[in-house]
């Protein structure tokens, strides 16, 4: 059982200066104190954490994910005892957050690009991805996605209402003509990536729905490339709301078949606990929402 945080801090430092004679001199301890509280941590966890020779030292894998984990728990003691001293703290490690590309180069970059400028003690660490991530395995702090998420164990906070719409180019539009009706959509050029063929399911103004199956000739596993065909005029794409507002405010886009949209897939953020929420994840969360709240959404 760990009862002492002295030797969690020094495992941590050992591992971010390279050596024990490093860390030793990084937090004004002699050689042997550091290498005694290395074994007693090893001993207390019954885990191998370093392994050294004459000329240098590595984590063990079992190491670097205590790591990883160590460093969460003493940032958050570390905001925790600056709450009590200051009465306000502000925020100090690093934030992990993972994004769809498309939402992530929009919306959640920009907001860890400024939480970064304000607080110096912040790092901040974005991995885009369409794919869904495993917060405890992959050490993510939060996960930022566009649908209700299927993973009950994780804590979930809307961010923002949203919805899909179909867009197009005014230049495919001006050569091929715009669609009337859902059943009009077949005979366009529509891009999607997955399988050859796939089911748009609509919503219409008084909650009527209609399922078309679409075919295209364009199709990608990456939603950015399928959002740039149709900026170039290559067809129908139908994409959430807040991927696409920028291009339609611009008039890159245009909206297509305007009383129709998806069913609801609102922003989400995951997060692994509702007890303890470090405060660089409050406050990315937080300024998520405020960011989402100022876009548009029809």
């Amino acid at each position: 059982m760990l009862n002492d945080i002295t030797e969690l801090r020094t495992f941590v430092r050992i591992a971010l200066s390279g050596s024990l004679s490093a860390a030793g001199r990084d937090m004004d301890l002699a050689l042997s104190v550091v290498s005694k509280r290395l074994a007693t941590l090893e001993r207390k966890t019954n885990t191998r954490l370093i392994t050294r020779n004459t000329r240098q030292l590595s984590l063990t894998e079992e190491g670097a994910s205590f790591f990883e984990r160590a460093q969460r728990i003493l940032a958050e003691v570390d905001e925790a005892e600056a709450s009590l001293t200051h009465g306000s703290v502000e925020p100090q490690g690093t934030l992990r957050v993972s994004a769809p590309v498309a939402l992530g180069r929009a919306h959640v970059g920009p907001v860890c690009r400024d939480l970064a400028r304000a607080y110096p003690a912040l790092a901040v660490e974005l991995s885009l991805s369409d794919r869904m991530v495993g917060l405890i395995d992959e050490n993510i702090d939060v996960v930022v996605r566009i649908g209700m998420p299927r993973d009950s164990a994780l804590v979930m906070r809307k961010l923002a209402d949203n919805h899909r719409v179909i867009v197009a180019a005014r230049a495919y539009l001006e050569a091929n003509g715009t669609p009337l009706t859902p059943a009009d959509l077949p005979q366009h050029q529509c891009l999607h990536h997955g399988a050859l063929r796939v089911a748009w399911r609509l919503v219409g103004a008084h909650g009527e729905t209609q399922e078309i199956s679409i075919d295209s000739r364009l199709r990608s596993d990456n939603g950015e490339v399928s959002l740039d065909w149709a900026l170039a005029g290559c067809g129908l794409i139908l994409k959430s709301w807040i991927d696409v507002e920028a291009d339609l405010r611009s008039g890159r886009l245009v909206r297509v078949l305007p009383e129709w949209r998806s069913e609801d897939a609102p922003v989400c953020a995951l997060f692994p606990s509702k007890r303890l929420v470090p405060t660089r994840v409050r406050l990315f969360l937080d300024a998520m929402a405020a960011r989402l709240e100022s876009v548009r959404i029809a």
